[in-house]
């Protein structure tokens, strides 16, 4: 698996360059985007995926010194339940 890394789209390639999970974090503000959709694979789910996905998105957030607002329910969730995360959260 791969991680391609855009600005405002994270995916997780599969070995044939298909993409299996991603999640869309368009800007909404200056330095600050908006977590939309984490979609992962049928076939994917149930093993984390989701989760890497916004750890690697908290990753670019801080490189990026950028800050996020929630609409997608999952990304509630996780930051509800990672609250170590917190600091890419918009105040």
């Amino acid at each position: 698996m791969e991680w391609k890394i855009e600005k405002n789209h994270i995916s997780l390639l599969n070995e044939k360059q298909q993409i299996v999970a991603y999640v869309t974090f368009p800007e909404v503000g200056a330095n600050t985007v908006d977590i939309a959709h984490t979609v992962v694979s049928p076939a994917l789910r149930g093993q984390g995926i989701a989760g890497k996905l916004m750890e690697k998105l908290t990753e670019v957030l801080r490189a990026d010194g950028r800050k996020a607002v929630l609409s997608c329910a999952y990304a509630v969730r996780w930051f509800n339940e990672h609250p170590e995360n917190a600091d890419v959260l918009a105040k």
